[in-house]
C-alpha cells in the first residue's frame, strides 16, 4: 500500500463518522442518549421522529461505530458507545456556537419567547449548591433522573410540576436543569415557576455536562 493509498482508507474511514454526526436529527439522537440507554421507541417519542426514520438512523449511528446495542429482557436498547461520542458532540457544538453566529442567534430568539430567562452555568452552580443557597431542580423525565442526577438535585418532571409548586418555599432561588442547553424542559420550567412568583433560573449546561466536569452526582449504582 503506498502512502496515498494509506491516507485514502485512513480519511474514508474517519468520513463515516463525520457523515454519520452530519445529520440533524442523529446529532439530536445522540444528545439524547448521554443520558442513558433508550428504546427505539422512546427515542422516536422524544424526537418526534417516525420510528422507521428513527430506527434508520440508528443504524447509520451504529455501522460508524458511535451506538451499541444491548438487550434487556424483551426491549432492545441503544447507547452511546462511549463517554468520548457524547465528548465529540460536545466540541461540535462549542464548535458551532463559536464560530456560527446563527446557532446562537437561534438560541437567543427562541429564549426571548421566554423574556430572556436567566441562566447560571455548571461552575457558578456548584458553588450555589455546596452554600445551600439554591433548590435544584430536575425537569427531565423520572425515568431519567432516576438513572444519574446531580447530587441534591429534586425530581419534578416538568409536566408533573405544577402538582408540586406549593413544596417550593419563595425565599431561595430555584434553579432547573434537564439535558442540556438546547433542552427545553427547563427553559418551560422557569418560565412555570417565574409567573408563580418565584425567582427561577435554568442551568446553562445539562446533566451530561454536569457529570463529564467530574461535579458530585447520584445515580442508581453508586454516589460519586
Amino acid at each position: 500500500m503506498n502512502k496515498q493509498d494509506f491516507k485514502h482508507k485512513v480519511y474514508s474511514e474517519l468520513a463515516k463518522v463525520t457523515k454519520a454526526l452530519g445529520n440533524p436529527h442523529r446529532m439530536e439522537i445522540i444528545d439524547l442518549l448521554a443520558q442513558g440507554p433508550f428504546t427505539v421507541e422512546q427515542i422516536a417519542n422524544y424526537t418526534g421522529l417516525s420510528i422507521a426514520n428513527t430506527s434508520q438512523h440508528l443504524q447509520t449511528l451504529k455501522h460508524a461505530k458511535l451506538v451499541t446495542v444491548a438487550r434487556d429482557g424483551n426491549f432492545i436498547r441503544y447507547s452511546l458507545a462511549g463517554s468520548n461520542v457524547y465528548d465529540a458532540w460536545v466540541h461540535l457544538r462549542e464548535l458551532g456556537m463559536s464560530y456560527n453566529a446563527e446557532v446562537e442567534k437561534i438560541v437567543k430568539d427562541f429564549r426571548a419567547g421566554y423574556d430572556d430567562l436567566e441562566a447560571v452555568e455548571a461552575d457558578e452552580l456548584l458553588s450555589l449548591i455546596e452554600k445551600n443557597k439554591v433548590i435544584l431542580l430536575d425537569v427531565r423525565p423520572e425515568e431519567e433522573y432516576n438513572r444519574g442526577h446531580i447530587h441534591k438535585a429534586l425530581s419534578m418532571p416538568v409536566d408533573r410540576l405544577g402538582e408540586h409548586l406549593k413544596k417550593l418555599p419563595k425565599g431561595k432561588t430555584i434553579v432547573a436543569y434537564c439535558r442540556g442547553p438546547f433542552c427545553v424542559y427547563a427553559d418551560e420550567a422557569v418560565k412555570l415557576l417565574q409567573q408563580q412568583g418565584y425567582k427561577a433560573q435554568r442551568m446553562l449546561e445539562g446533566f451530561p455536562d454536569w457529570q463529564a466536569k467530574g461535579y458530585p452526582t447520584v445515580s442508581r449504582e453508586k454516589s460519586s
